[in-house]
């Protein structure tokens, strides 16, 4: 069975779990060794306590060894310089990516392992040649994001696709983009951690959090980034203001990948409830005391390339689901409550679902159990044998 070196764009202690840890998971399962790579810093440093922190943190494990995170499991922090992708500033986090790599796979004793990266920057920072197997897993537009070196991301995207073995995406758009630059790509949508997030539906009121549990009925739920470049937080305030009496919660970090957010317009609604981040453990007991999960998006070249990962988390936990109607969400109509993106939209749909209208829940179930970490890896590696 290869060992797999994955290349991240999120560290693996992130609060909030997406794509990169759950599939060095679900691979750790299929039986492969990993040595999953913390993040090596896309965005340009900014001033903000949270950079800040990060760096000290990076820093201090950099100039250590893999820690051991499960049995077969390593995470490695490499000592690079956040967003140095030019210059002096690339050449230093190429060498000491390089050396720092070699010393991290003789010390868990890989050869010849796979390559499996989230990072579109990554060969301009590292030398595929090692690798046995190299898979580049596009999971969002980075480029879209803020204080993102948009050109640099795209020309090295476009190169990366075209020097490894198979590209897999997560939405239609991005196989549209990268289509042109891959003779092997396969889109398989973001998927849920079903077992997990079914432990929703066993949780009653009284093991409700006691942060949720004192917020009145009906509550209607957000998990996930408290970002504008993702939310519509205006859509959000006119939503809250047309129905004064319904509750919204948000569960998660505010800001994440847009440091600068400003959440004033959220904080000025009674009935917004912003409680931050929370356990990856205890989120089935959030969802729990939700009426239904909301993915209220702002349109925008991001969003239209992205498949929100709580799409399936909130079905898993039982919960319909009332979305803007993005471009990756359209075939799966038949198990959410789809909208344009104004306030009547939204009200009207929120006030069927919470009605009992829509699908049924135990059709939502049925379609939310063929999109599992499980099942996508076995098809992602059943993929990769086939290659010639």
């Amino acid at each position: 069975m290869a060992d797999v070196v994955l290349v991240s764009t999120a560290d693996w202690d992130h609060p909030l779990w997406t794509n990169k840890q759950h599939v060095a998971c679900s691979l750790l399962d299929e039986g492969h060794r990993i040595l999953y790579v913390d993040s090596l810093g896309l965005r340009m440093f900014q001033p903000t306590g949270r950079d800040l922190r990060r760096v000290i943190s990076r820093l201090r494990r950099g100039l250590g060894l893999p820690r051991q995170v499960r049995k077969g499991l390593w995470v490695w922090s490499p000592l690079v310089l956040p967003g140095g992708n030019q210059g002096i500033a690339l050449m230093l986090n190429r060498l000491s990516l390089a050396m720092g790599l070699r010393l991290a796979l003789w010390f868990i004793e890989f050869r010849r392992p796979w390559l499996w990266t989230y990072n579109p920057l990554t060969a301009r920072f590292l030398s595929l040649k090692g690798f046995s197997l190299c898979i580049y897993h596009a999971v969002d537009a980075l480029q879209e994001q803020p204080c993102m070196p948009r050109e640099v991301i795209e020309a090295e995207e476009q190169r990366l696709c075209r020097l490894v073995d198979q590209v897999f995406v997560t939405s239609p758009q991005l196989k549209r983009q990268l289509e042109p630059h891959s003779a092997r790509i396969r889109y398989d949508p973001n998927v849920a951690n079903q077992d997990h997030f079914a432990q929703a539906m066993k949780v009653g009121s009284a093991g409700l959090p006691s942060d949720l549990a004192v917020i009145t009925l009906p509550r209607i739920g957000f998990i996930g980034a408290v970002s504008s470049y993702k939310l519509d937080f205006e859509l959000v305030v006119a939503v809250a203001r047309s129905k004064p009496l319904w509750q919204f919660v948000f569960i998660g970090p505010t800001g994440e990948g847009e440091p600068f957010t400003d959440i004033s317009l959220l904080e000025k609604e009674p009935n917004i409830h912003l409680l931050g981040k929370r356990s990856y453990e205890d989120l089935p007991r959030y969802c729990a005391g939700f009426a239904c999960g909301w993915l209220p998006l702002r349109l925008t070249p991001y969003t239209e390339a992205m498949f929100p990962m709580k799409f399936f988390e909130y079905i898993s936990a039982g919960l319909p689901v009332v979305a803007t109607e993005i471009d990756a969400l359209r075939e799966f109509s038949s198990v959410a409550w789809l909208c344009d993106d104004t306030p009547e939209a939204f009200s009207k749909a929120l006030t069927g679902c919470l009605a009992g209208h829509g699908p049924d829940q135990s059709v939502r179930l049925a379609m939310a159990s063929q999109y599992t970490y499980q099942a996508r890896t076995k098809r992602m590696l059943s993929a990769l044998e086939a290659l010639p």
